[in-house]
Parts: C-alpha cells; structure tokens; sequence
C-alpha cells in the first residue's frame, strides 16, 4: 500500500516543476507542493540506489548508497548556497543529523516496542557523530563572535571536511559488508538491472535538481508568511522532508518486528550526514560559491550533542522499548522548540 502510494505520488515532481518555474503561483504554495514532490523523489532515489547495488559490489554500491542516498538534502544544500543562504544550509544538514538520531530513532522504537539492537554498530555510529560534532567546534566557537560566515572560518573548515571524510571512507570500508548483508537479507525488493537502476537513479536525481531549486527559492517567502525563521524551517521542515522517506522505511521495518534494522537505518544514516555529507558540501560549496564555513550555532551544537548522549543512554544496554521511544522523541520536541526560540542568528 505504501509502495503504491509513492509510487502514485511521484507525479507530483512534473507538476512541481511546471507549476514552478512557468505558473505565478504563491510562494507558499510552491513551498509545500515542491516539499511534499520530494518525499517521493527521495523513495525512488534509495530504492535505485539500492538495487544498482546489487550489481556493482559492495565498494561502488557503498560510494552509490553515500552519493545518492542523500541526494535530496545534498542538493538542497548546494542551491542553498548558491543562493546565499548559509544558516539554511548549516541548519538543515544539523536538523538531518538529529532528527535521525531523536525522531526516526525514536518513532522506531515506539513502532517496535521491546527487543534488541546492535550496541557495536549503534555506538559506532554514534561515535562518529561525537568525533564530527567535536570537530565542528574548532570554527564554530570563533564564529559565535563577529561573522560567521568570514573568509578565515572556511579555510579552517576545509582541513576539518578532509579528515571527517577520510575517517568516513575508513568505517564505511570496514563495516559496509555487514550493513548491506543485514539489510538485504530483510528488505530486498529484487528485480532491476543495473541499466534499469542507473537510468531512474539519473532522471529521480535531476527531478530532485529542479524540485528542490523551487524549494529553496521559495523557502524565504514561506517562512516570512507563517512568521518562522529561514533557520528553523530548514532545521526542521527541510530536514524532515529531505529524510521523509527513508524515516519512515526506518520505522515500517521496526514495525515488523526488525528494531536492529531499524536503529542502523536511523544511526547510520545521521552518522553518513555529520561525516560524509556536512564536509561534503563544505567543499563542494567551494565549486558552487560562496564557500560555506562550518561555523555552527551554539544551539546546532548543543542539539547534536545532547542528541547523541540522549540515543547512547537510550542504547546503553543494547536493548529497545515503546518508554525509550517516548524519551527520544520528547528530546526531538525540546530540540524543536530550542530551534524555534533561537530564531535568526
């Protein structure tokens, strides 16, 4: 039925497009339908993703998974740039990190109720958000005093961005067998050729392109009418909507009864983001321009920290419950409600 749902929806994404760039519809407007398009776009994406890794071996299929899998929030980010938009990008690659740590997690367990998971993947996981988070300190404090956004925080960033994706490439080499034979011994849907795969891989990624250059064109517009901050949109509403689906994969799998599986879909995924995708647009941003400094807000900072604390407690003794939901989830909420009176910087 949910497969069935997205795959009805998909439609969506030309009408987006069309409406966007040749109607005169309301900003507002063209905010919610080219959010809503990517939810889609963002399914279609992981399930390429995931069957041309089937056929490429687990190096290519992991750089595919990296690359792919986190299209949306890539792209959101770089046209974020483009258009001048730091805090948007900063704040909608953190609101991925922990939304995936707090929310997703969280929903998961609520969905699966008692049983266990993986504390050595789990706290691998987690170990690399704490390395990244720590990391990020280095421009962020300085950028907490002056501009943010000056030439001498980008260049400190761009050493910061190699080591976390050097550090990334080591993990992912080491623990990607394991990861994808878990999965694929669960959720394997079968079927594509590679052909297949790379072909809808290619047209769903620049369908993504387009929607999401209406999303962010439209983002200012949508946050000045409903009267929230241009940060808290992006840390939240874009956040969400750019892991919408894999979210709620995380969760349909928890719901059968495959709470490990679950917790690696959240854990590695806000794992990928803070060590692969945060240094990844860092320098690709040099290409894209202005180049984006790592200078995070306090506020950033501590919902990522609190973030992982909050899941390693949760995770502590390997196992899961509907309670440990509710107390990841509650976190969300305050995290939510921090980005909310933090406003603009």
């Amino acid at each position: 039925m949910t497969r069935r749902l997205l795959f009805g929806s998909l439609g969506l994404a030309p009408l987006v497009i069309v409406l966007g760039y040749f109607a005169d519809l309301p900003e507002t407007a063209n905010f919610v339908l080219s959010a809503l398009a990517l939810i889609p776009l963002a399914w279609i994406i992981g399930e390429a993703t995931e069957q041309a890794a089937e056929h490429t071996g687990p190096g290519i299929g992991g750089f595919l998974n990296a690359t792919f899998g986190n299209a949306p929030e890539l792209i959101i980010a770089l046209l974020a740039v483009n258009d001048s938009l730091p805090e948007v990008v900063r704040g909608s690659l953190t609101g991925s990190v922990v939304s995936n740590l707090l929310l997703v997690l969280g929903a998961s367990l609520l969905a699966g109720g008692r049983g266990m998971v993986d504390r050595h993947s789990s706290f691998l996981s987690l170990t690399l958000v704490a390395f990244a988070t720590l990391l990020f300190l280095v421009p962020a404090v300085p950028g907490w005093h002056g501009s943010a956004n000056r030439h001498s925080l980008v260049l400190v960033s761009v050493p910061i961005s190699i080591v976390l994706l050097i550090v990334y490439v080591a993990v992912t080499w080491h623990s990607l067998r394991r990861h994808r034979a878990q999965y694929e011994a669960i959720e394997s849907h079968g079927g594509w050729s590679l052909e297949r795969s790379l072909v809808v891989l290619g047209i769903a990624t620049v369908a993504t392109a387009l929607v999401a250059e209406v999303l962010v064109g439209s983002l200012e517009a949508f946050a000045d009418k409903v009267g929230l901050s241009d940060f808290f949109v992006a840390a939240v509403i874009v956040a969400i909507v750019g892991n919408a689906a894999e979210h709620g994969g995380a969760v349909l799998v928890a719901r059968r009864g495959k709470i490990a599986l679950a917790a690696e879909i959240a854990l590695s995924s806000a794992a990928q983001v803070a060590v692969f995708l945060i240094p990844a647009v860092v320098l690709l941003s040099w290409l894209v321009r202005p180049a984006v400094a790592l200078s995070f807000r306090p506020v950033e900072i501590a919902a990522l920290a609190v973030g992982t604390a909050l899941a390693a407690i949760v995770l502590a003794d390997g196992r899961s419950s509907r309670a440990r939901g509710c107390a990841l989830v509650a976190g969300y909420a305050v995290v939510v409600v921090a980005f909310y009176l933090s406003g603009e910087r």
